[in-house]
């Protein structure tokens, strides 16, 4: 009796491991790869527009000048010798720090922006996302696959939008 349950046992976890490697083994399809692409080039533009944003703020931020105090004041952000040695205003400091908190908040934001797009089954999915993800990391001709497709959209949608100011 106790021979059979242990056959039956090691049967039974030859079949998991097989139906598993399975599962691993399983095909990706173009579909899915455009789709995780598709995903990848959504969060790629939405960080473009954050970027776009923070530089607008910090170039027309009129407390700080530009870009120069900008830099002049992240460079001594955090040693109270040196805001004092380039003369740094209490306005500056907080005109500084208002940046500072959008930039600190992007990270957030891009993570939950792109949480959302996976777990979106109509978007990518997470089952998707995960299968993906492993076929990028056990095949370098996948993720090269990948990259070009993302290339390729964020070409398409500067072209877009070059033409559409055109109009």
């Amino acid at each position: 009796m106790k021979k059979l349950f242990l056959l039956a046992f090691l049967m039974l976890g030859m079949i998991s491991v097989q139906s598993y490697a399975q599962d691993e083994s399983e095909e990706l399809t173009e579909e899915e790869m455009v789709k995780y692409a598709e995903m990848e080039a959504k969060v790629q533009a939405f960080i473009k527009d954050k970027q776009t944003t923070m530089e607008e703020m910090i170039k027309t931020n009129e407390t700080l000048g530009g870009g120069a105090r900008y830099n002049e004041l992240k460079g001594a952000w955090g040693d109270d010798e040196k805001l004092t040695e380039i003369e740094a205003t209490d306005e500056e400091k907080e005109a500084f720090a208002e940046i500072q908190e959008y930039i600190d908040a992007i990270g957030d934001e891009v993570k939950e922006y792109m949480t959302g797009l996976i777990m979106d089954a109509e978007t990518l999915g997470a089952a998707t996302y995960n299968k993906v993800r492993r076929a990028m990391s056990a095949d370098p001709a996948v993720k090269d696959k990948i990259s070009n497709l993302v290339a390729e959209l964020q070409s398409q949608d500067e072209d877009g939008e070059a033409e559409g100011e055109n109009i």
